[in-house]
């Protein structure tokens, strides 16, 4: 028979996972279940008992300290160098802690999710990805549940606003195309791999160099992959990203970047590039 301690432990995972999507960084998500637990265990066994579903409990609490978290961010965020994306996940080898890649975890739908408010984006989360009911998300969100369905409602929308929805198919040969036409510093065979409207969106957190804004049209991006080729040797690697296919830019023995495509109607019209070191550490394992 599991017993209340057990279950309390095997919350961890989706703890994470919703902590994830919440805040788009996996050291956040960890040092918000980890303040969850701790929580939860300086509670009295009395007070615990006392505590008819667990799970329910922990994930409240763990919802209420990831929309404090999100609050204090955008203020982080504001004064944050050049451009903040969220933290790439590479394929987690030990199940007990991995997190479920979806396309809830997609590049494409955590930048989605930056553009909300703190409430928005927890109401999306809690009631589309993991199908809490809204009288559930009001008890995170300190709002009625009508008004909780409402934050979802507008969530869904800036959702439908920036992404465009159906998953690529043929996703991962396109990508496979674009590596080899960096390596080649092909900006032709680039150029046709994007869409005209393409943009490359990096971060480098103001510790190692990257563009501070958007590089917007496809033949800017492509040029501008084509002379990182020519600045020096590097390595790409294809690899998943949060699920995806994407690409790791190394120089020598050292990551420079992990990069997240999106792709509409046979082109890549989006990438991401995560140079900021501190947002690498999943990858260095």
């Amino acid at each position: 028979m599991t017993t209340p301690s057990e279950i309390v432990v095997a919350e961890r995972r989706h703890l994470v996972n919703l902590a994830y999507r919440l805040l788009g960084s996996l050291t956040e998500a960890e040092d918000a279940v980890q303040e969850t637990y701790a929580r939860w265990y300086a509670l009295t066994p009395a007070q615990q008992d006392a505590i008819s579903s667990p799970g329910a409990w922990l994930t409240t609490v763990a919802g209420r300290i990831c929309l404090d978290v999100l609050g204090s961010a955008r203020v982080r965020r504001e004064r944050y160098v050049g451009e903040w994306l969220p933290e790439p996940l590479p394929d987690q080898p030990d199940p007990a802690d991995r997190i479920t890649l979806d396309e809830s975890v997609s590049m494409a739908f955590l930048v989605a999710l930056e553009a909300m408010t703190p409430a928005q984006r927890v109401a999306l989360v809690l009631h589309d990805v993991f199908g809490y009911s809204f009288a559930e998300v009001a008890e995170i969100t300190g709002r009625t549940p009508a008004a909780s369905r409402e934050l979802a409602s507008a969530a869904r929308r800036r959702v439908r606003a920036g992404s465009p929805g159906a998953p690529a198919r043929g996703r991962a040969g396109l990508i496979r195309d674009f590596k080899e036409a960096w390596e080649a510093g092909d900006i032709e065979a680039l150029v046709g791999l994007l869409d005209p409207g393409a943009t490359l969106t990096a971060d480098g957190g103001g510790v190692v160099r990257a563009a501070l804004l958007p590089i917007e049209g496809g033949e800017p991006v492509a040029r501008y992959v084509a002379d990182l080729a020519a600045s020096g040797v590097l390595t790409l690697v294809e690899r998943t990203v949060n699920g995806e296919p994407g690409l790791l830019l190394r120089r020598g023995s050292e990551l420079a970047a992990v990069y997240s495509f999106d792709v509409e109607d046979g082109r890549i019209t989006r990438i991401w590039a995560v140079r900021n070191p501190e947002k690498l550490r999943p990858w260095l394992g």
